[in-house]
Protein backbone atom coordinates (compact mmCIF):
# COMPACT_ATOMS: atom_id res chain seq x y z
CA UNK A 1 0.00 0.00 0.00
CA UNK A 2 3.00 2.52 0.86
CA UNK A 3 4.64 1.75 -2.38
CA UNK A 4 1.50 2.46 -4.13
CA UNK A 5 1.35 5.22 -2.63
CA UNK A 6 5.05 6.47 -3.00
CA UNK A 7 5.17 5.84 -6.86
CA UNK A 8 1.71 7.47 -7.45
CA UNK A 9 3.29 10.80 -5.95
CA UNK A 10 6.61 9.91 -7.86
CA UNK A 11 4.15 10.21 -10.86
CA UNK A 12 2.44 13.09 -9.57
CA UNK A 13 5.76 15.06 -8.64
CA UNK A 14 6.92 13.79 -12.48
CA UNK A 15 4.02 15.31 -13.91
CA UNK A 16 4.53 19.02 -12.30
CA UNK A 17 7.54 19.49 -13.42
CA UNK A 18 7.32 18.04 -16.90
CA UNK A 19 4.40 20.61 -16.75
CA UNK A 20 6.50 23.35 -15.25
CA UNK A 21 9.37 22.65 -18.25
CA UNK A 22 6.33 23.64 -20.94
CA UNK A 23 4.84 25.90 -19.79
CA UNK A 24 7.97 28.40 -20.40
CA UNK A 25 7.80 32.22 -22.27
CA UNK A 26 8.54 32.59 -25.49
CA UNK A 27 11.92 33.73 -25.26
CA UNK A 28 14.14 30.82 -23.04
CA UNK A 29 15.89 31.88 -19.87
CA UNK A 30 19.40 33.65 -20.06
CA UNK A 31 21.93 31.22 -18.22
CA UNK A 32 24.51 34.53 -18.41
CA UNK A 33 24.12 38.14 -17.13
CA UNK A 34 23.66 39.10 -20.55
CA UNK A 35 24.33 38.37 -24.15
CA UNK A 36 24.78 41.42 -25.98
CA UNK A 37 24.03 40.78 -29.89
CA UNK A 38 26.75 41.45 -32.33
CA UNK A 39 27.26 40.53 -36.11
CA UNK A 40 30.40 38.36 -35.86
CA UNK A 41 30.36 34.87 -36.53
CA UNK A 42 34.49 34.25 -34.66
CA UNK A 43 32.50 34.86 -31.35
CA UNK A 44 32.63 31.23 -29.30
CA UNK A 45 28.32 32.03 -27.89
CA UNK A 46 25.12 32.11 -30.74
CA UNK A 47 22.17 32.23 -28.35
CA UNK A 48 18.83 33.13 -29.90
CA UNK A 49 20.05 34.03 -33.13
CA UNK A 50 22.49 35.96 -32.22
CA UNK A 51 26.12 36.05 -31.54
CA UNK A 52 27.04 37.21 -28.04
CA UNK A 53 29.93 39.82 -28.08
CA UNK A 54 32.94 39.37 -25.72
CA UNK A 55 31.40 40.63 -22.13
CA UNK A 56 34.87 42.47 -21.81
CA UNK A 57 34.34 45.12 -24.77
CA UNK A 58 30.55 45.60 -23.89
CA UNK A 59 29.61 49.17 -22.71
CA UNK A 60 26.75 51.11 -21.84
CA UNK A 61 25.54 51.95 -25.05
CA UNK A 62 24.88 47.91 -25.59
CA UNK A 63 21.63 48.60 -23.09
CA UNK A 64 20.69 52.18 -24.69
CA UNK A 65 18.58 53.61 -27.25
CA UNK A 66 17.71 57.59 -27.70
CA UNK A 67 15.06 59.32 -29.44
CA UNK A 68 11.86 57.56 -28.27
CA UNK A 69 10.53 60.94 -27.53
CA UNK A 70 10.13 61.60 -30.96
CA UNK A 71 7.00 61.12 -33.07
CA UNK A 72 6.69 58.30 -35.53
CA UNK A 73 6.27 59.74 -39.46
CA UNK A 74 2.69 59.06 -39.57
CA UNK A 75 2.27 60.82 -42.93
CA UNK A 76 1.41 57.44 -44.71
CA UNK A 77 -2.29 55.74 -45.72
CA UNK A 78 -2.61 53.91 -42.57
CA UNK A 79 -1.75 57.36 -40.01
CA UNK A 80 0.49 55.38 -37.76
CA UNK A 81 3.65 54.42 -37.19
CA UNK A 82 5.38 52.07 -34.61
CA UNK A 83 8.67 52.38 -33.74
CA UNK A 84 10.49 49.46 -31.85
CA UNK A 85 13.09 49.11 -29.60
CA UNK A 86 14.18 45.90 -29.50
CA UNK A 87 17.46 43.61 -30.09
CA UNK A 88 17.84 45.40 -33.49
CA UNK A 89 17.96 48.47 -31.89
CA UNK A 90 19.60 47.46 -28.35
CA UNK A 91 21.66 44.39 -28.77
CA UNK A 92 21.97 43.98 -24.74
CA UNK A 93 17.84 42.57 -24.71
CA UNK A 94 19.60 39.57 -26.71
CA UNK A 95 18.33 36.49 -24.58
CA UNK A 96 16.72 38.99 -22.00
CA UNK A 97 12.98 38.32 -23.28
CA UNK A 98 11.47 42.01 -23.25
CA UNK A 99 11.04 44.76 -25.84
CA UNK A 100 9.38 48.29 -26.31
CA UNK A 101 7.54 50.36 -28.99
CA UNK A 102 6.25 53.99 -29.43
CA UNK A 103 2.99 53.98 -31.82
CA UNK A 104 1.61 57.39 -33.00
CA UNK A 105 -0.95 57.87 -34.62
CA UNK A 106 -3.01 61.01 -36.50
CA UNK A 107 -6.87 61.16 -35.78
CA UNK A 108 -8.49 57.98 -36.89
CA UNK A 109 -5.20 55.97 -37.53
CA UNK A 110 -5.06 52.75 -37.89
CA UNK A 111 -2.31 49.92 -36.76
CA UNK A 112 -4.21 47.52 -38.50
CA UNK A 113 -5.05 43.89 -37.61
CA UNK A 114 -1.96 41.87 -36.55
CA UNK A 115 -0.49 39.06 -35.08
CA UNK A 116 2.92 38.62 -32.38
CA UNK A 117 3.91 34.90 -33.31
CA UNK A 118 6.49 35.07 -30.46
CA UNK A 119 5.03 38.03 -27.46
CA UNK A 120 2.33 39.25 -25.19
CA UNK A 121 1.65 43.07 -25.63
CA UNK A 122 1.12 45.33 -22.87
CA UNK A 123 -0.21 48.47 -24.05
CA UNK A 124 -0.21 51.89 -22.20
CA UNK A 125 -2.08 55.28 -23.73
CA UNK A 126 -0.09 58.57 -23.09
CA UNK A 127 -2.35 60.63 -25.55
CA UNK A 128 -6.00 60.39 -26.73
CA UNK A 129 -8.42 57.95 -26.93
CA UNK A 130 -8.07 54.09 -28.94
CA UNK A 131 -10.84 51.74 -29.73
CA UNK A 132 -8.48 48.47 -29.42
CA UNK A 133 -9.49 44.90 -29.36
CA UNK A 134 -8.33 41.31 -30.43
CA UNK A 135 -10.30 37.93 -31.73
CA UNK A 136 -9.70 34.36 -29.86
CA UNK A 137 -8.74 31.47 -31.58
CA UNK A 138 -10.35 29.25 -33.27
CA UNK A 139 -12.76 27.07 -30.75
CA UNK A 140 -15.67 25.04 -32.33
CA UNK A 141 -16.34 23.43 -29.30
CA UNK A 142 -17.03 26.33 -27.46
CA UNK A 143 -19.12 28.87 -29.61
CA UNK A 144 -18.88 31.65 -27.14
CA UNK A 145 -15.18 32.05 -27.35
CA UNK A 146 -14.95 30.82 -31.50
CA UNK A 147 -13.40 33.76 -33.00
CA UNK A 148 -14.69 36.06 -30.05
CA UNK A 149 -13.67 40.13 -30.54
CA UNK A 150 -13.21 41.25 -27.25
CA UNK A 151 -12.75 45.15 -27.18
CA UNK A 152 -12.50 48.17 -25.17
CA UNK A 153 -12.44 52.14 -25.35
CA UNK A 154 -9.09 53.35 -23.62
CA UNK A 155 -8.19 56.79 -22.62
CA UNK A 156 -5.01 58.02 -21.22
CA UNK A 157 -3.38 56.42 -18.30
CA UNK A 158 -5.25 52.74 -19.54
CA UNK A 159 -3.62 49.83 -20.41
CA UNK A 160 -4.48 46.96 -22.11
CA UNK A 161 -3.30 43.57 -22.31
CA UNK A 162 -2.77 41.31 -26.31
CA UNK A 163 -2.39 37.52 -25.63
CA UNK A 164 0.53 36.39 -27.41
CA UNK A 165 -0.18 34.98 -31.40
CA UNK A 166 -3.43 36.39 -31.46
CA UNK A 167 -4.97 38.89 -34.06
CA UNK A 168 -5.20 42.71 -32.54
CA UNK A 169 -5.17 45.99 -33.55
CA UNK A 170 -5.26 49.99 -32.24
CA UNK A 171 -7.51 52.65 -34.10
CA UNK A 172 -7.58 56.00 -32.54
CA UNK A 173 -11.31 57.17 -32.47
CA UNK A 174 -10.52 61.08 -31.41
CA UNK A 175 -10.24 64.13 -33.01
CA UNK A 176 -6.39 64.76 -31.90
CA UNK A 177 -3.30 62.67 -32.17
CA UNK A 178 -2.43 59.61 -30.12
CA UNK A 179 0.67 57.96 -29.03
CA UNK A 180 0.71 54.37 -27.01
CA UNK A 181 3.72 52.26 -25.32
CA UNK A 182 3.60 48.79 -25.58
CA UNK A 183 5.99 46.05 -23.66
CA UNK A 184 6.22 42.71 -25.40
CA UNK A 185 7.46 39.45 -24.04
CA UNK A 186 9.98 38.83 -26.51
CA UNK A 187 13.70 40.08 -27.57
CA UNK A 188 11.86 40.25 -30.87
CA UNK A 189 8.32 39.42 -31.12
CA UNK A 190 7.91 39.66 -35.09
CA UNK A 191 4.79 40.68 -36.23
CA UNK A 192 2.36 39.38 -38.78
CA UNK A 193 0.32 42.69 -40.81
CA UNK A 194 -3.16 40.09 -41.72
CA UNK A 195 -3.82 41.79 -44.85
CA UNK A 196 -0.21 42.23 -45.99
CA UNK A 197 0.75 38.98 -45.43
CA UNK A 198 -2.41 37.41 -47.55
CA UNK A 199 -2.94 40.02 -50.38
CA UNK A 200 0.36 41.35 -50.40
CA UNK A 201 2.79 37.91 -50.02
CA UNK A 202 5.74 37.48 -52.32
CA UNK A 203 5.40 35.96 -54.69
CA UNK A 204 1.53 36.48 -54.49
CA UNK A 205 -0.75 33.22 -52.82
CA UNK A 206 -2.65 31.84 -56.15
CA UNK A 207 -5.92 33.98 -56.25
CA UNK A 208 -7.58 30.70 -56.34
CA UNK A 209 -7.09 29.48 -53.05
CA UNK A 210 -7.93 33.46 -51.94
CA UNK A 211 -11.32 32.95 -53.80
CA UNK A 212 -11.91 29.58 -52.27
CA UNK A 213 -11.00 30.72 -48.93
CA UNK A 214 -12.96 33.77 -48.57
CA UNK A 215 -15.51 32.88 -50.72
CA UNK A 216 -15.24 35.74 -53.27
CA UNK A 217 -15.41 36.26 -57.06
CA UNK A 218 -11.79 35.99 -58.49
CA UNK A 219 -12.17 39.65 -59.36
CA UNK A 220 -12.37 40.39 -55.97
CA UNK A 221 -9.06 38.63 -55.16
CA UNK A 222 -6.88 40.24 -58.04
CA UNK A 223 -8.46 43.79 -56.91
CA UNK A 224 -7.02 43.20 -53.08
CA UNK A 225 -3.62 41.57 -54.58
CA UNK A 226 -3.15 44.70 -56.74
CA UNK A 227 -3.12 46.89 -53.98
CA UNK A 228 0.23 48.21 -52.13
CA UNK A 229 -0.26 47.33 -48.77
CA UNK A 230 1.36 49.71 -46.25
CA UNK A 231 3.88 48.33 -43.56
CA UNK A 232 3.76 50.95 -40.67
CA UNK A 233 6.49 49.30 -38.58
Amino acid sequence: MMANKGAHCLLTYVAFVLALSLASASDPSPLQDFCVAVNDSTSALFVNGKFCKDPNLVTANDFFFQGLNIPGNTSNPLGSKVTPVNVVQIPGLNTLGISLVRIDFVPYGLNPPHTHPRATEILFVLEGTLYVGFVTSNNPDNKALNNRLITKKLNPGDVFVFPEGLIHFQFNVGQTNAVAFSGLSSQNPGVITIANAVFGSNPAIDPDVLTKAFQVETNIINYLQAQFWYDNN
